[in-house]
C-alpha cells in the first residue's frame, strides 16, 4: 500500500501546484476576503472530483490491458508535458504579478464548479491518476484507498497553504507560490518517466 499511498502523495502536492482557473480562484478569494474566509474552498475537489473519477474510472475499468499499457505510455508523456509546462511557468514566472478580484458571493461550489468544468480534471484523472487508482484497486482494495488518501490529502493541504500564505503576504506568496511549480516540475519530471517505464514493461 505504501507505493500508492507515496504516489497519491506526489500527484496530490503536483495537482495543487499547478497553475490553472481553480488556484488563481483560491489565490483571488484569499487576497479579496481573506485565508480565513476562503480556506474552505480548498475542499472543493472533494465536492467535485466524485463524478469526474466515477466516470474515469468506469472507463477505465473496460479497457483491455492492451491498452492499459498505450494509456500508460501516453500518461507518462502527458505528465512531462505538465513537468515542463510548470518548469516554464517556474523559470517564467513574475512575481510582481497581481490576480484579478472576484465578487465576494462566490463560495466552495462555485469552486467546485470551476473545478468541474476544467478538462484538466478529466485529463488528469483519464491518464494519469485514474490508471494508478484502477490498477492499486485491483491488487487490493487498500491499495486504492491508499492512493485517494494520499492524494487528497496532499491536494488539500497544499491548497490550504496556498491559501494561508497568499492570504498572509502577498510577495511571500508569490515566492512560495514560485517555490511550489519548481518543485512540483521535478516530482512531475519522476513520476512522468516511471509511468512511461510502467507502461514500456507492463
Amino acid at each position: 500500500m505504501w507505493i500508492y499511498l507515496l504516489q497519491g502523495i506526489g500527484y496530490g502536492f503536483a495537482a495543487a501546484s499547478q497553475p490553472g482557473p481553480f488556484q488563481t480562484y483560491l489565490i483571488s478569494q484569499s487576497l479579496t476576503r481573506g485565508w480565513k474566509r476562503a480556506l474552505p474552498a480548498a475542499l472543493a475537489p472533494l465536492v467535485s472530483d466524485g463524478p469526474i473519477i466515477l466516470l474515469c474510472v468506469l472507463v477505465l475499468s473496460q479497457v483491455p490491458d492492451g491498452l492499459q499499457r498505450i494509456l500508460n505510455v501516453a500518461g507518462g508523456v502527458f505528465i512531462l508535458y505538465l513537468s515542463y509546462g510548470a518548469f516554464k511557468a517556474w523559470r517564467n514566472f513574475d512575481e510582481n504579478q497581481t490576480l484579478p478580484e472576484i465578487s465576494n458571493h462566490q463560495n466552495i461550489l462555485k469552486a467546485a464548479m470551476t473545478n468541474v468544468l476544467s478538462p484538466g480534471a478529466y485529463i488528469f484523472w483519464t491518464l494519469v491518476t485514474g490508471p494508478i487508482l484502477v490498477r492499486g484497486w485491483r491488487e487490493s482494495p487498500v491499495n486504492g484507498l491508499g492512493f485517494l488518501a494520499g492524494f487528497y490529502a496532499a491536494m488539500i493541504s497544499s491548497l490550504a497553504a496556498i491559501i494561508i500564505v497568499f492570504g498572509i503576504a502577498g510577495k511571500i506568496g508569490n515566492k512560495f507560490n514560485r517555490a511550489l511549480l519548481g518543485i512540483s516540475s521535478i516530482a512531475l519530471f519522476g513520476f512522468g518517466v516511471y509511468q512511461l517505464w510502467k507502461g514500456i514493461t507492463g
